[in-house]
This record gives structure tokens, sequence and C-alpha cells, in this order.
């Protein structure tokens, strides 16, 4: 080690998917309209919350925080995105990157534990009906909100003081569509041991902590949806919760690829395309799972369709 020399990096150069020059006009044409169809759902999901007045509950409240995070979660990569494969490659600072990886750790978290408070939302009322007000109310709903984006900026802070304390050397080509840990620590002079540490607290902290809520909620959402004698019943209440349980397997699915392997053993190839699932897609498909297999939700667009054709009307 003291006898090599290393040429430091103090900037980075973007590179994925320009191994074939001829898919990146296509590719940027598709990300571009998922990124506005993503802006377009989710502000028009936030906007119908606050519209309707059967959408003032803490389900909703929830979604619509969830809805916002999606938002800025897909602005901090999306663009980016678009800049390498329109330029087949683009160059970011040290300190861009550490912002865009701060801010990617910041919302991604923040969509963890707004997952994991919708479960437990769910959990009171179907298995506390009688006491959903009461423990429901808008000074906790405010609380949980607050803390989870706390708790995220925690983890987004740590993480990225932890990470770009380190040396990074040689190659400054990143083959990845952000600036994004497992790439990065490719890139590292000498031993990465603690931030692949930072990587398994972060996924305790983060992904099992708040899979276990999701799933010990749902463990008695399904028991006691199973002492209900109506099979109408059962089927309605768990319509309810269908399009949480969609949104929850998409997102921690793919994140718990990414992040719960060792990092020897990644791809590059494979992670971006597991990257590209939930930076890109999951952001889009949320305000499609939420409205097209959600009643209230549908219920409310219909409506407000048949008051726009009112008020267009001469």
């Amino acid at each position: 080690m003291a006898g090599r020399n290393y040429t430091f990096v103090t900037e980075f150069f973007l590179t994925a998917f320009t191994e074939h020059p001829e898919w990146g006009l296509p590719l940027f044409l598709l990300f571009l309209s998922f990124y506005l169809s993503t802006l377009l759902g989710n502000t028009g999901m936030i906007i119908l919350i606050q519209k309707n007045r059967r959408l003032q509950t803490p389900m909703y409240f929830f979604l619509s925080h969830l809805s916002f995070v999606d938002i800025c979660y897909s602005s901090v990569i999306i663009p980016q995105m678009l800049a390498v494969l329109w330029e087949c490659g683009t160059t970011i600072s040290q300190v861009r990157c550490a912002a865009q990886f701060f801010l990617f750790t910041f919302f991604a978290s923040i969509d963890c534990y707004l997952l994991a408070i919708m479960a437990y939302d769910r959990y009171v009322a179907v298995c506390q009906p009688l006491l959903y007000v009461t423990i429901m109310t808008e000074k906790s709903c405010l609380g949980l909100v607050s803390g989870a984006y706390v708790a995220g900026f925690s983890s987004g802070f740590v993480r990225t003081v932890t990470a770009f304390t380190l040396s990074f050397c040689g190659s400054n080509e990143i083959n990845f569509i952000f600036c994004d840990l497992p790439p990065l620590l490719k890139l590292v002079c000498g031993d990465s041991y603690i931030q692949e540490v930072v990587i398994i607290v972060f996924a305790i902290f983060v992904m099992p902590a708040c899979i276990v809520v999701i799933s010990v909620s749902y463990l008695f959402i399904i028991v006691a949806i199973t002492k209900i004698r109506s099979s109408g019943g059962r089927a309605k209440t768990f319509s309810t919760c269908t399009s949480h349980l969609t949104a929850v397997a998409l997102f921690f699915g793919t994140l718990i690829f990414m992040y719960l392997r060792d990092n020897a053993d990644q791809s590059s190839e494979g992670d971006r395309v597991v990257s590209v699932f939930y930076t890109v897609v999951t952001p889009l498909l949320n305000p499609l799972i939420y409205s097209l297999r959600n009643k209230e939700v549908k219920e409310a667009i219909l409506k407000s369709l048949r008051r726009s054709k009112i008020s267009g009307r001469p």
C-alpha cells in the first residue's frame, strides 16, 4: 500500500447504459415519459386528497406525504440519469455526488418509514376500529410523519458523512445511474469495512425494522379478517389493504435485493436494472396502484372528472 502511487478522485464519470449508444435516445424518451408521468400522477394524488373531504383521513394524509416524497425521490435521480443518456456519460463533482447520495438516502428512508406507518394505520383501523379516532389523532399523525422525516435525515446524514470521508482513487468511472454506496465502494482506496458495516446498520434500522412493523401489522389484520363471518365483509376489509401491500412488495423487494447482499457479488448490469425499478418505476406505479385498487380514490377521481365536465359546459 505504502509503495503504490494512487491518483485520487475528486469527480466521477457516470456511464450507466452508455455501452449501447443506439439505446440512448429511446431510453432517454422512455425515462423522460416515466418522470413526467410520476410528477403528474403524484401531484394529482396530492391535489385530489387536499380537495376531497372524504379523503381527509389519516390513511390519505400519509399517502399524500408518500406522493410528495416520491416526487422528491425521483427528482433526485431521474434528471441526472437523463443527462447521462443524453450526453453518453456525464461528469459529477464529489460534492454533487455526496449531495445526491444524501438526498437519495433521505427520501428512500422516509419512504420506508411511511410505508410502515401506513401498515400500522391499517392495523388500527381493522383491529381496533372503536379506538381508531382516539389513536390516530391529527397530533399523532403529525408526530409519526415528523418522526419519519427526522429519522430519514439522520440516516442520510450518517451514511453520507461516513461514505465521503473515504478516499477514492484509480478509475473515476461509475457504471451506475446515480451516486449510490455499492458502486462507490468499488472505487475506495484500501479497506472499506466500516462502510460495509454502515450498509448493514442502515439495513437493520430502516428496511428490516420497517418490514417487521409491516409484517406484524398484517399478521394481526389477517387474523382479524378471518374472524369476519361475512365473505363480503372479509373481501371489503382486505381490499383496503391490497394497494398498500402491492406498494410494499415493489419497493422493499428491490431494495432488499440491492442492499442485503455482499458488495463483491453484485453485477453492474443487474444492479442497474434493479435500481431503475426502485428509483423510476416504483414512484410511477404508486399513484396508479392506489387509484386503481382503492374504491374511495376511484370515486374521488370520477367525481372530480364530472365536476370538470360540468364546469366546462357553456
